[in-house]
């Protein structure tokens, strides 16, 4: 009646309002309906059904002088009692009938109704069993169907024994009471009535409406204005819908029957947003200037006219052209100006008028891909979610061949034949269904007018297998009963119900949509108020297109192919880059300002955070995600922040959610897959890794919170939700070579390069296609513009106050430039120390490179920066080194003859490069493995692979002597708190571990600090020696402890060389497929690339002017020592050299010789037996007579093996030969051993070799004894050495892991007893002479002689 709409003739009467006013329900004359449809209509507690069934009224407004059932019941015979009639309430006003008492809700506002109830009072549905209150919901089922344990909420009490705590879940549409015992619909919020028991419904109701908002007539609900007048019920009274005649704000046209209002933005725009079709009519829009007025009424870009190219939907701005553009005479219009591509012949889509361009085609058979169905004569291929869904979309209409029987609706008669019928036209004496299965003998025998029918809830129908119980529309049967209860529309495919957001109601449902957005006349779609443009470039055009008008404007058009663009709506500015150009540019919208934003990048994809007002790019070919701020001027590559650095193989697309914090991105590489993180690359997770090949284009749903990709190299178009869920795959005909997607509304948007178009369809199922683009070249960026697409929020950085960037994750965090570091009050961004510089180390050069080149020559580079390259002097390669930033002395370890120089480094404004300055160690056959240099002393303290455990060196006398014993990895000192820390392998267990020890730089107070590390190495203190640092080659981690505990750091990717600290900046190396890296990180921000180079790096070492500050007790004087200043924590200790001891604390004196058949402690403090040597009895003060470097054989005839330390007055090394069993001398009365250095024994098989299966060292046991045990080398395992670690590994296959690992750095001593067992043969003969000669020498005191080249430094 109201003529807003049309609806078939079957909804008329079928017991559910289809029309907007009810009208389709009035009136009707089928008493068996009409009793049915009084049945059928239930309303909630607290209303009343209308006289006419169709709609319930509050008991509240029965009677209150103002009718508002349409029939005006509810204000009838108010006052004297009718057949309904059979209870008054106390108010006078209220009656209900008898059916109303003792049912156990109130229906009068006293309760009167439910006084003095006996039992039973509850009608069990589909019985004729009735129970008491109290059987309701007390955990007993007591009904058959279970009707008394259904929607049961109980509170928790202590009082009540089986009370149940399960928290009471409403569904969509629904709000929870606060005492939790009821849901309610929002649309009873704040409607003037109680509807939760405790009434907080009706609590924080705004007494006045906002601006911009309607005031319903009952009650204090509010409701945004677009709502009112727009064909939809949202006040419970329904004054939104009222006097809709009038014009009210926001309100420029009514329509409809004046029963429905709409904005002046819906007049003209190309689509039908009224009913009676009147917001199209009369249409004459003004076209901006520079533009064109299509005859259609469209609007584009003068420029465009008489192009050759169609851009009006009627072709008229290819009509009446003079000069008819150039194009090939076979991709002409036979009748027309316009030209084509070669890619739209035979593309089922007419581009000439005539159609010429789709006759005479040869369309070669479709070849389906993984997720198509292919019809049946192979014409076509369809998406595979298109089979069997109700609808013809193989032209042939195979595609709903062979499906299981779609089930009819509950309220409709199904067919034998599959057609659904209404139950009127069943038994009517007329065929209706093609099988003729709705007429029958049946219908006559038996049906509802015999006798004993079935008592149906909505009304029985007859069919011609009997009379059957059918349930109203929106209604189902509920099973094994015949009972009806409301079907849930909102939650079986809620998007084909409708676009937005559903809302269930008993019987019905009601489409709802989201703020911004107006529901149209179908009930079920929404629209924006203004039109949403597509951005879009096609090869180097720039074009904004009208999604709904079809006015198209010329943005901008450059001479390069724009291949991905972004915009910032607030600015009103439009962002592309242009590869060719190697830009970032930018233009006004509403004005002609163009600018450039960034030059020289090589970027894949860009976007726009829109609250924080940064640009993000990908640079695909580096693997780095980067932002900067927007600017009007251009910014420099010096301000460019690196917001993820590591572990991008290819990123290709780039999608930012600046409103959650959160960016997702592609990777095409190896291992395609879709990822996210917070916008400061914090909290990274994969999203989506399967059903991914070649993700070229990503895409962002606000409204239902999903990821939207194309797939190039899949050819489809592909989502999920952000947490990589519900993954769905499009692979249309249409998309053959996808580009770019875009998401707004229940619209996806898309540009196909090969079909050279872009399309739109519904979101969800890829149909109603829509080509909205044809244009010359390929199409790539697409951007969906609207303000709703970028909400307007809080931006929380700018409570930060950044020097710089700000970047989103969990929380607002700055971000620094590249070569800028954070500082500590985690908002200022300085550049690195002047003088700070890190030097690498080859085998053969060593580059120094000062850390402000980060700032001038950029980071992320493929080459080493401007350094300063230094060969070393000599022909050996280089292990190691250290540097004394005081004097600029360098010592470098050299492999081959073992030694360590002294090199002078040159002031950087100095053409010298190193300068010799001498020799501090010269190790034999031996090489060191670990350096550090005591900067106040000179001292350096070493460790060799011979001689495994800390020994330090006096740099200008040359006196040395032990202090730790192990096999030491890496060394770090802190001279001015006079502590040490090193990493070590250890015996624990029977098994080999490693450790970082540390202790005072005079060897006591050890202590251990951490056991839980791989392979620690690259050992470095921070400046004030309150943190040290250390690397994990076996996990890619920087550890590092300090007052407040462990922490770490990952480092990757690749194999990690060397790591080091200064000035709060950590840098290392690392080694990928033959390339070095070297990366750093203030520990604040994500980690980045330095540069890349092809060099081999053995070592980074990094210093400043405050690295190397402060003094100790060894500053002055050399702290009053003779010879060794070693510092501890608020003092020092004097030491002296090996063949010298302490003379009163400071001074030392050479060490006597001992007499025949003793040797000097190692000390010299005394001298002591041979033979008490590695006897488990402890007779040195310095307990060196038992130390691990006993060496004990079993098939020796001596009862303990006897060390002797050796000295020269030129010799600061000690040597140890162990005495062994030989053939008598004939000028001496007792046997003279063979003596042999350390480890190796060339006359018999060693302990290594018959305990320890040539898999490990023998060493004193941990509690002490003379027994000694296995010390496994790494790969090994057991009380022999018997096993090796997971299973297959062997000691070659370890050591030459290791050895790749670190260089050939850190455990180089475990490969040097490999070199030393195949040197046995060459070295025999002239170790056992000197050994022979230095035992004689000892028992008579005469020179050493041509021995010394073996032991000399």
């Amino acid at each position: 009646m109201d003529r807003r709409s049309c609806i078939s003739r079957n909804l008329i009467c079928d017991g559910r309002p289809h029309c907007h006013d009810g009208s389709d329900e009035l009136n009707c004359l089928d008493a068996t309906s009409l009793a049915s449809r009084a049945n059928v209509l239930k309303c909630r507690m607290g209303s009343r059904p209308c006289s006419d069934g169709t709609e319930c009224v509050l008991y509240s407004h029965v009677c209150d002088g103002k009718p508002q059932c349409r029939d005006r019941s509810d204000e009838l015979n108010c006052r004297e009692r009718s057949k309904s009639c059979d209870h008054r309430c106390s108010d006078g006003n209220r009656c209900i009938p008898k059916k109303f008492l003792c049912d156990g809700e109130r229906d009068c506002p006293d309760g009167s109704d439910e006084v003095g109830c006996g039992d039973p009072s509850v009608l069990c549905p589909g019985s004729s069993l009735c129970i008491s209150q109290n059987q309701l919901c007390d955990g007993q089922r007591d009904c058959p169907d279970g009707f008394d344990e259904n929607n049961c909420v109980v509170q928790s009490s202590n009082n009540v024994p089986n009370a149940r705590s399960v928290p009471l879940k409403c569904r969509r549409g629904f709000k929870l009471c606060k005492d939790g015992l009821d849901c309610i619909m929002y649309s009873h919020l704040c409607d003037g009535e109680k509807d939760c028991q405790d009434g907080s419904d009706e609590e924080g109701c705004a007494t006045l409406c906002k601006a911009g908002e309607f005031q319903c007539s009952h009650g204090k609900k509010c409701i945004p204005q677009e709502r009112v007048c727009d064909g939809h019920y949202d006040c419970q009274d329904r004054s939104d819908e009222m006097d809709c005649s009038k014009l009210v704000e926001g309100c420029h046209h009514l329509c409809d029957g004046k029963t429905r209002c709409i904005p002046d933005t819906f007049l003209c725009d190309g689509e039908r947003d009224c009913a009676d079709g009147s917001d199209e009519e009369k249409c004459l829009v003004a076209c901006e200037a520079h533009q064109y007025r299509c005859a259609s009424g469209q609007c584009v870009s003068e420029g465009l006219r008489c192009d050759g190219y169609a851009d009006c939907s009627d072709r008229s701005d290819e009509a009446d052209c003079q000069r008819p553009p150039r194009c090939p005479s076979q991709l002409r219009c036979p009748h027309s100006h316009e030209c084509l591509q070669k890619e739209w012949l035979c593309d089922g889509e007419d581009d000439c008028k005539d159609g010429s361009d789709e006759k005479n085609c040869n369309t070669p058979p479709a070849k389906c891909r993984e997720y198509q169905w292919q019809c049946g004569d192979g014409s076509q291929c369809i998406p595979l979610s298109w089979r069997c869904d109700g609808k013809k979309d193989c032209y042939n209409g195979r595609d709903e061949d062979k499906c299981s029987q779609r089930k009819c609706p509950s309220h409709l008669y199904q067919c034998g034949s599959g057609e659904c019928i209404g139950p009127s036209l069943v038994c009517n004496k007329f065929i209706n269904c093609a099988d003729g299965s709705d007429e029958g003998v049946g219908c006559a025998q038996r049906n509802c007018s015999s006798r004993s029918p079935p008592r149906c809830d909505h009304h029985c129908v007859s069919t011609p297998n009997g009379p059957r119980c059918y349930c109203a529309a929106g209604f189902r049967p509920q099973s094994n009963t015949l009972s009806c209860v409301d079907i849930d529309e909102c939650d079986s495919a809620s998007h084909t119900v409708c676009k937005h957001t559903c809302l269930n109601t008993r019987g019905s449902y009601s489409c709802h949509c989201h703020p911004g957005f107006y529901l149209e006349p179908d009930n079920k779609s929404c629209k924006t108020k203004d039109e949403p443009l597509l951005l879009a470039s096609v090869q180097s055009e720039l074009l904004l297109l009208g999604v709904h008008s079809g006015s198209l404007r010329l943005l901008s058009s450059v001479s390069r192919p724009v291949f991905s663009l972004d915009y910032h709506w607030a600015q009103q500015r439009v962002y592309w880059l242009s590869p060719d150009y190697q830009s970032i540019r930018w233009a006004d919208m509403k004005t002609s300002n163009k600018g450039i934003l960034i030059k020289g990048v090589k970027s894949d994809f860009i976007a726009v955070d829109w609250v924080g007002k940064n640009l993000y790019w990908v640079d695909g070919l580096v693997g780095q995600i980067l932002a900067v701020k927007l600017s009007n001027k251009t910014v420099k590559s010096q301000e460019y922040t690196v917001v993820l650095g590591e572990d991008l193989e290819q990123p290709s697309s780039l999608v930012l959610l600046p409103h959650r914090g959160l960016m997702l991105w592609s990777e095409i590489g190896s291992t395609p897959q879709i990822e996210r993180s917070g916008m400061d690359g914090s909290k990274r997770k994969v999203v989506v890794s399967r059903d991914l090949s070649w993700p070229v284009s990503l895409a962002y749903d606000l409204l239902d919170n999903r990821v939207y990709w194309a797939d190039e190299k899949m050819r489809c178009i592909g989502s999920a939700s952000l947490d990589g869920d519900n993954v769905k795959i499009l692979q249309l005909a249409e998309t053959p070579s996808p580009f770019s997607v875009a998401v707004f509304n229940d619209r996806l948007f898309w540009s196909d390069t090969k079909r050279r178009t872009i399309r739109s369809a519904d979101k969800n199922t890829g149909k109603d296609q829509k080509v909205l683009l044809k244009r010359p070249g390929q199409p790539f960026g697409l951007k969906l513009m609207h303000t709703l697409s970028q909400p307007a929020v809080s931006n929380p950085c700018d409570q930060l106050r950044c020097t710089h960037l700000s970047g989103r994750g969990p929380n607002a965090v700055c971000r620094c430039p590249k070569g800028l570091l954070l500082s500590k009050d985690n908002m200022t961004c300085s550049q690195p120390r002047e003088s700070s510089f890190v030097l690498l180390l080859s085998h053969r050069m060593i580059y120094q490179i000062y850390l402000r080149s980060m700032r001038r020559d950029g980071v992320a580079l493929k080459k080493m920066p401007n350094s300063r390259a230094l060969t070393l002097p000599g022909t050996n390669e280089a292990l190691g080194l250290d540097l004394s930033f005081k004097d600029l002395s360098l010592y470098v370890a050299y492999s081959g003859q073992g030694s360590v120089d002294v090199l002078k480094l040159g002031s950087s404004r100095s053409r010298q490069g190193l300068a010799p300055l001498g020799q501090m160690l010269k190790l034999e056959d031996d090489s060191v493995t670990a350096l550090a240099v005591d900067w106040v002393t000179s001292n350096l303290y070493w460790s060799s692979n011979g001689r495994p455990d800390i020994h330090v060196t006096s740099r200008y006398s040359g006196y040395t002597t032990s202090l730790l014993q192990g096999s030491t990895i890496s060394i770090a000192l802190h001279p001015p708190t006079g502590r040490l820390c090193y990493s070590t392998i250890v015996l624990a267990g029977g098994k080999s571990q490693t450790e970082v020890d540390c202790a005072w730089m005079d060897g006591r107070n050890k202590v251990v600090l951490w056991r839980k590390s791989h392979i620690p190495m690259s050992l470095v203190f921070s400046n004030n020696g309150t943190m040290i640092y250390w690397a994990d080659i076996g996990e890619d981690l920087e550890h590092y402890l300090d007052g407040s505990g462990y922490k770490q750091f990952k480092m990757g990717p690749g194999l990690l060389i060397s790591f080091t600290h200064t000035a709060d900046i950590l840098f290392w190396v690392t080694l990928d497929k033959d390339v070095t890296k070297l990366w750093f990180s203030d520990g604040l921000q994500p980690k980045q690339l330095w540069f890349e180079t092809k060099t081999s790096v053995l070592e980074v070492r990094a210093f400043s002017n405050n690295s190397q500050t402060g003094n100790n007790s060894c500053s002055n004087n050399n702290g009053g020592c003779i010879q060794l200043c070693l510092p501890y924590p608020g003092g020092r200790t004097c030491t002296c050299g090996w063949g010298f001891y302490s003379i009163n604390g400071t001074s030392c004196a050479p060490v006597p010789s001992c007499p025949a058949g003793e040797a000097s402690c190692f000390d010299s403090s005394k001298c002591i037996s041979s033979s008490k040597f590695c006897d488990g009895h402890v007779d040195c003060p310095d307990q060196s007579d038992e130390q691990d470097w006993c060496v004990l054989s079993t098939h020796s005839s001596f009862p303990s093996p006897i060390l002797l330390p050796l000295f020269t007055t030129s010799l600061s090394l000690p040597v140890f030969c162990s005495f062994l069993p030989s053939t008598p001398s004939s000028t001496m009365d007792t046997p003279v051993p063979n003596l042999q250095p350390r480890g190796i024994d060339l006359s018999l098989p060693t302990c290594e070799e018959t305990q320890c299966n040539s898999h490990g060292d023998c060493v004193p046991p941990p509690g002490g004894g003379t027994d000694l045990v296995c010390d496994c080398h790494l790969g090994y395992r057991g009380e022999f050495c018997e096993d090796t670690v997971n299973g297959a590994l062997s000691l070659p296959l370890t050591l030459s892991v290791i050895a790749v690992i670190i260089g050939l750095l850190i455990l180089a001593f475990i490969l040097a007893k490999m070199r030393q067992r195949q040197k046995k043969n060459r070295r025999y003969q002239s170790i056992t002479e000197c050994c022979h000669k230095l035992y004689q020498v000892l028992l008579s005191g005469s020179e050493l002689g041509h021995c010394d080249h073996l032991f000399s430094p």
